[in-house]
């Protein structure tokens, strides 16, 4: 192996270990459809919230009467 090939290989190991950080920094998305009611008053849930808030449950108004 050569200084060429030890430099391409070192490059390939830190481009892998970057994409790894980058993963696990992203919010995990489930599965399945998002609901569109509240989960506490049965309120629908706009749809730029849910697409801002992967995952969200609740509408903006029990939400934060949860964060109290």
């Amino acid at each position: 192996m050569d200084a060429a090939d030890i430099a391409t290989q070192r490059e390939h190991i830190l481009r892998l270990e970057a994409l790894a950080r980058n993963r696990a920094s992203r919010p995990v998305h489930r599965a399945g459809p998002r609901p569109t009611r509240c989960e506490e008053c049965g309120d629908p849930i706009p749809e730029a919230r849910r697409a801002a808030v992967p995952g969200v449950r609740l509408c903006v108004t029990c939400q934060q009467e949860q964060e109290r």
